[in-house]
């Protein structure tokens, strides 16, 4: 009996160890659970990588400044930053190595249905009141944030304008090119196209025929039709405002080096007068050396007719690696990142979050003419397909560099229609 009782016992003490084992196991003790500030911060010491395409903020600390403030939330916690100069291409080589970091820029030139491959869902908590929270989902989930809004349109020098004698704001495309030669005669370079560093130039291409055409959907229809690049359609009509430019020399001279920081410095300092680009880019020139009050913000006139009309565009969606060893304190960056750091005025953006109003004076001038904004649709997934198959790269700049210096442009867009109709039978077949 005596040993009976003994085995009973301690079957006993061996079921109370496993279940005191197993409670110390519970989600509710901690394990993968949010990251509490309250407990445990002494022992943390985690690294998070952020992958990021503004080498100009991590070389001149303003990052470094959202990582101190994001270590104060969270001790224990150290942000590093890469800075990638050709993130739109390099980050499509990264996928395949898994070589993410924490947090990155999502690319775009991959099909939303290939998100869950490289990247975790966001909580549903940070898209509240947010624009372009559909734009990187699927399934279901959304796995990017938009880090900030924007339009496109001329940024300019004040001064130079007055220099060249240009007293009012050009409004067609006859006058825009009037206001470019009395730049050059004033011995002002008149627009930067920043041809060397190639992506600026998508500015000229996939986002200029988004939206002259008033249909956002422009670029998605393109999955419809066997040629869509021609001399009489609005690429034709993008591309050769830009051979005009260059016939005419209105652009810089070494156009193939990449010249984009120093571009920035030309523009403040009015040796050179403007950019198409995003509102995003007016504080980089601030930045560079130029007073806020000297720097303007207008409409591109593409055309001479009176309706214009110009985007509302998500910039980079930002999102957390699938292969991160730090999921939750990378969204917890993310949701840092877009809300609190500052990063949505530093960079001069209009804010995502739709409660909020943008702080950016130029803005106000910009909306001062007679525009209609078009807010960017998703790229679908055919599109994206079509263009993968076909090797085009969209929002990349690089074949929008062939196509201006291409000698005969409907040449040139005869073989990107080959490549097109060809790709659009792959994905049909």
């Amino acid at each position: 009996m005596n040993k009976y009782r003994s085995i009973l016992m301690l079957v006993v003490l061996l079921c109370g160890l496993c279940i005191a084992g197993c409670e110390n196991n519970s989600p509710s003790n901690g394990a993968e659970t949010e990251p509490s500030d309250q407990t445990g911060q002494e022992e943390r010491n985690v690294t998070l990588r952020v992958l990021t395409n503004r080498v100009d903020l991590v070389e001149n600390g303003v990052f470094k400044k959202y990582a101190d403030q994001f270590s104060e939330l969270y001790p224990g916690v150290t942000v590093t930053f890469e800075g990638v100069l050709n993130y739109a291409s390099d980050i499509m080589v990264r996928l395949s190595t898994r070589n993410l970091g924490d947090v990155l820029l999502l690319p775009n030139n991959i099909k939303n249905e290939d998100l869950p491959d490289y990247f975790e869902p966001l909580n549903d908590s940070l898209f509240e009141d947010i624009r372009f929270a559909d734009f990187k989902a699927h399934g279901g989930a959304r796995y990017g944030i938009a880090t900030g809004a924007s339009t496109t349109g001329i940024v300019y020098n004040k001064e130079a304008f007055r220099k060249a004698g240009i007293t009012e704001i050009p409004t067609t495309l006859e006058a825009f090119y009037a206001a470019c030669e009395k730049l050059k005669n004033a011995g002002i370079l008149p627009v930067y196209l920043n041809y060397g560093a190639q992506w600026p130039l998508m500015t000229w291409g996939e986002d200029l025929v988004s939206y002259m055409t008033g249909n956002a959907d422009y670029l998605n229809n393109m999955v419809n039709e066997e040629e869509p690049w021609q001399i009489d359609n609005p690429w034709g009509q993008a591309i050769t405002i830009v051979k005009t430019l260059i016939n005419r020399g209105y652009v810089e001279k070494q156009m193939m080096s990449n010249q984009w920081e120093t571009s920035k410095t030309e523009i403040a300092d009015g040796r050179a007068a403007m950019y198409l680009m995003g509102n995003w880019v007016i504080n980089q020139v601030i930045a560079a050396g130029a007073e806020s009050e000297d720097i303007g913000f207008f409409p591109f006139p593409y055309d001479n007719s009176e309706k214009r009309y110009a985007p509302l565009s998500p910039d980079w969606f930002v999102g957390v690696s699938k292969f991160s060893d730090n999921k939750q304190l990378a969204e917890a960056w993310v949701k840092f990142f877009v809300n609190e750091s500052g990063y949505v005025d530093d960079s001069g953006f209009l804010p995502v979050n739709e409660a909020k109003q943008p702080s950016l004076p130029q803005f106000q001038q910009f909306l001062s003419y007679d525009i209609e904004l078009l807010e960017r649709r998703v790229p679908n997934d055919l599109l994206l397909e079509i263009a993968n198959s076909a090797q085009i790269s969209f929002w990349s700049g690089d074949f929008i560099q062939e196509w201006i210096a291409a000698p005969d442009l409907q040449k040139a867009f005869d073989g990107y229609n080959e490549r097109w109709k060809a790709a659009r039978t792959i994905t049909e077949s």
